[in-house]
């Protein structure tokens, strides 16, 4: 995945000259194999990996045709989290039928974004669009998403980052977390892609506005959204969402495997962004290996809730393969959750324990699964295959 390929792209209405664009991922160097110690302590091997997600994809796609929220939304951010984890399945299995199964899904929308111009839910998908034109380089799979980047950075809005669904200006901007999952990696792609440095000047003023509003300095959390602020949870603890934070550490990891791997404007400060909240999340995975929902009051929520348990699994392991995470303190973490995602998987690959699409912690059950899940389930998948990689 290190060649180079060279496409025409469509910028601003105006068909530009070639240009070299680097295969995605574009990563920081990989660290070091795992020891065979290290790789003993898996505990699972790489075709178990491989049997187990080939599972939850196939149930997926076929249940899909009656998945309310692809009759519904089949270009928003439900549909796209899955696009997302599909896209790197298919990489990994090798197998064109799931390719061929994104296609004929994404021709079926016409490359388009979702309606809302601001929104950052409704270019969710765009990063699966960037990553299918990289790998099959035909214009219409971009053209869409180029002309809706360029319009809001032309445009950019005034709304207020203090949410209030009243007032549809106030999710004009990136101000709920999940949002920092949802639209960064799709700047910094085309920046990458491009190499127009308009597309992270933006991004990271925005996702940096998001931080300074959201960001906990002493819980080294995010917060979902602002009208969190001061509340509690039934243990007197802040009000901390799992798969919020889940959002915030999988849109992390989005960036950084997309940003340029030799910059140095923009990726020390999502480095380092990336170690913290990590760190942090480390120390709340609960010991039967899940997040639940919320993150400082697990015993009032005392179910598995495998879409923050997901992302956050997909983050830690991408950073101990690329070595951000040490493997001694982050391996056994690593570990653990994947068994416990494995364990929520039932017999005909249905992924169970996935919260309901909310804002905040709520009650989970088995039988409850979701889309976003079975994407998060499948990008952890295809990090965890890498940790036994030889």
């Amino acid at each position: 995945m290190k060649r180079k390929k060279t496409k025409k792209i469509l910028l601003s209405g105006v068909l530009t000259c070639f240009i070299a664009l680097p295969a995605f991922p574009s990563e920081a160097p990989s660290s070091p194999l795992l020891t065979e110690k290290q790789q003993q302590k898996t505990q699972f091997t790489q075709q178990e990996i491989l049997d187990i997600s080939r599972k939850v994809a196939d149930w997926q796609i076929q249940t899909f045709p009656e998945n309310k929220y692809a009759k519904s939304e089949p270009k928003g951010w439900i549909t796209g989290a899955l696009y997302m984890g599909l896209f790197d399945w298919a990489e990994l299995s090798g197998d064109p039928q799931y390719f061929d199964w994104l296609k004929k899904v994404c021709n079926r929308l016409h490359w388009q974004v979702a309606d809302r111009m601001y929104h950052a839910d409704d270019i969710c998908v765009s990063q699966t669009y960037i990553d299918m034109f990289h790998k099959f380089g035909e214009e219409k799979m971009i053209i869409p998403t180029l002309a809706r980047i360029n319009w809001v950075i032309e445009n950019p809005s005034q709304g207020s980052l203090n949410i209030d669904y009243s007032k549809a200006s106030t999710y004009e901007r990136w101000s709920w977390c999940d949002a920092l999952y949802m639209a960064p990696g799709v700047y910094s792609r085309l920046y990458s892609m491009t190499g127009d440095k308009k597309y992270m000047e933006f991004a990271d003023k925005e996702f940096k506005a998001t931080y300074f509003h959201l960001f906990d300095k002493d819980e080294n959390l995010f917060y979902r959204d602002s009208r969190y602020f001061g509340q509690q949870e039934a243990n007197g603890k802040k009000v901390f969402w799992g798969r919020g934070n889940g959002w915030v550490i999988g849109g992390l990891t989005e960036m950084l495997k997309t940003l340029p791997a030799m910059d140095t404007t923009y990726r020390p400060f999502y480095e380092n962004l990336f170690i913290q909240l990590a760190s942090r999340l480390a120390e709340l995975q609960n010991a039967d290996g899940f997040w639940h929902a919320s993150l400082l009051d697990p015993a009032s929520y005392p179910s598995p809730e495998t879409s923050a348990t997901g992302f956050i699994v997909y983050g830690l392991a991408y950073g101990i393969n690329q070595g951000y995470l040490p493997a001694d303190k982050y391996l056994p973490v690593v570990v653990k959750g994947w068994e416990a995602l494995v364990s929520a998987v039932e017999e005909d690959g249905k992924l169970g324990w996935v919260q309901p699409v909310g804002a905040d912690p709520r009650k989970v059950t088995r039988e409850m699964t979701e889309l976003y899940g079975v994407g998060a389930f499948l990008m952890a998948a295809c990090e965890v295959y890498q940790l036994n990689e030889k």
